[in-house]
């Protein structure tokens, strides 16, 4: 581009000249290159000098200022086709400019502005190139079915001498559509590709990091909510193997019960639903997103598997164990044996998804009666257990406290604590919001990404309490990307988690230490609120 328009200037510049004899025709063409060539110096070397274009694998990246640090957005890592397990990234030889968030998947059934579906894209956030920083790489929530990097950015977090990568990738039913049954060898890995795309993401920090100032040998890898499921599932994909070295599970202990015989009979019955014989896979890459979309809904719906969000356990179009790509479900209730060396952190919030009723008097009987059709004959066991646990509880507690991820938390915590040679540290998060006075699920997010200026309506005038919590619980995650020990200086110290000890740091308005405050509660709430799991496990059928 900068070759033509120094060429356009000459001929303009030519064309208000007497025309040149032939025999200068020569003369002037060495004199075109001589004159490109020094125009093309200052700004070959203002390339260099930037401070803002870094050179990868595949090519040179502009980034910006974003409030301190230097921010890329929208980084290739690679190309997606559809069920097709990530491909290398063309290589590029001009800067491009990463100053705007790139592609999120296709999601929602529908396709969205500044949505795709190569969407193979990541971000990084840091404040020396020079450096040799502990690297956290960042899973977004919203299941295996929604959500974006932008929802969560880094910039704040890097000034925690850490650099931050966050990345997108395929969902849904791009990313999990199962087709290895149709026998066509193309198709064998179809139903991982999604969390494929998160290991080749991996595999771009281990080959590009150090050029932003990363330590590509100490990457903590950590995500909330459908975010905590991809590190957990990270944790038990052998690719994945090596190229992280802790991992912090935030609100991501819902069970995906997907199995083999289950995502294969989806997958034909999608190609069903479109007419596609099970001979001709080929033939689904020409199908349009939401005609696909709508396809897998009613392939789902047919066989009665449709899912309510909140639901306790996950199936359908996620990841599935095939014994390669990878080896287990984590959380059931371990992680695959692969990770038994990587320190782990792992915890929940107060109440999670539950609706809060904190906005209504409510009598203690009354509390009781609004959970008796989940706990039954022990309804007056679970309120002794909740009041034995949080001694300040009021009767809104009953029926607003958290019942899908603390319980099988506390029970992956056990089991990986005994397992495991590293290190467990287990969490809660209690501050509650001015407005709604839950704990929420990811209410959290603010806090450890140090970007409570950034949280509008949720809390539009932070205290002074508030971004006290945010800078600990922030510089707690950075402590443990460090040295895979989360303690910070003037805190409560904070152990490693066994059974035994049930230790668990606070994170709230008051930090503090508990041990085993709440696990008869977490037994009982273990026993009525996972029915379709136990009806699972006990039948092999989710209908």
């Amino acid at each position: 581009m900068l070759k033509q328009v120094v060429i356009a200037k000459l001929n303009t510049w030519k064309r208000g000249l007497s025309p040149i004899p032939p025999a200068r025709c020569k003369h002037y063409q060495d004199m075109k290159r001589i004159l490109l060539l020094l125009l093309l110096v200052p700004v070959m070397a203002s390339c260099q000098n930037d401070p803002f274009v870094v050179k990868t694998t595949n090519g040179k990246v502009r980034g910006f200022d974003e409030e301190g640090t230097m921010a890329f957005k929208g980084i290739p890592y690679a190309k997606a086709e559809r069920c097709m397990p990530p491909a290398p990234v063309a290589k590029w030889d001009t800067v491009m400019d990463c100053t705007e968030w790139g592609p999120q998947s296709l999601q929602s059934g529908r396709i969205q502005p500044g949505s795709a579906e190569d969407c193979c894209v990541l971000n990084v956030w840091t404040t020396d190139l020079d450096g040799k920083k502990p690297v956290m790489f960042w899973c977004h929530g919203g299941g295996f079915d929604s959500g974006t990097s932008a929802w969560n950015p880094g910039m704040c977090l890097a000034k925690k001498d850490v650099v931050v990568v966050s990345l997108n990738h395929r969902l849904n039913i791009i990313g999990f559509l199962d087709l290895s049954a149709t026998g066509d060898p193309k198709y064998k890995y179809s139903g991982n590709v999604g969390m494929m795309d998160a290991v080749k993401a991996l595999e771009w920090v281990r080959d590009n990091i150090s050029r932003f100032g990363g330590d590509p040998d100490n990457v903590t890898i950590f995500g909330e909510s459908g975010g905590g499921g991809k590190v957990g599932t990270l944790m038990c994909m052998p690719a994945a193997k090596g190229l992280y070295h802790k991992a912090i599970v935030m609100s991501g202990t819902i069970l995906n019960v997907n199995n083999k015989a289950m995502t294969e009979e989806l997958g034909l019955a999608v190609l069903d639903e479109l007419g596609i014989p099970h001979n001709e896979p080929d033939r689904i890459k020409d199908v349009p997103y939401d005609k696909l979309y709508q396809a897998g809904q009613r392939a789902l719906s047919a066989r009665g598997l449709v899912r309510t969000p909140g639901t306790p356990i996950m199936w359908g179009f996620g990841p599935v164990p095939d014994g390669e790509v990878l080896l287990q479900q984590p959380f059931q209730p371990d992680f695959a044996s692969i990770s038994s060396d990587i320190p782990l952190v792992i915890g929940t919030t107060f109440n999670e998804l539950q609706r809060g009723q904190y906005n209504r008097s409510m009598t203690l009987e009354q509390a009781k009666d609004a959970v008796r059709a989940t706990f039954g004959d022990e309804t007056d066991a679970y309120a002794e257990a909740l009041a034995q646990a949080w001694p300040d509880f009021v009767p809104q507690d009953l029926p607003s406290i958290d019942n899908l991820f603390r319980a099988k938390t506390v029970i992956t915590a056990d089991a990986a604590s005994a397992s495991k040679t590293a290190p467990v540290y287990n969490y809660m998060f209690t501050w509650k919001s001015p407005s709604t006075h839950v704990s929420a699920h990811g209410a959290e997010l603010n806090f450890c990404f140090n970007t409570l200026h950034h949280a509008g309506r949720d809390l539009p005038n932070p205290s002074e309490s508030d971004l006290r919590l945010a800078d600990r619980m922030a510089q707690s995650w950075a402590n443990f990307a460090h040295t895979g020990n989360p303690n910070v200086e003037g805190l409560p110290e904070w152990h490693p988690y066994t059974r035994e000890n049930g230790e668990c740091f606070m994170f709230g308005p008051e930090i503090e230490i508990r041990h085993n405050f709440d696990r008869t509660l977490q037994e009982i709430i273990n026993r009525h609120c996972f029915q379709k799991l136990d009806e699972f496990r006990a039948t092999g059928s989710l209908k």
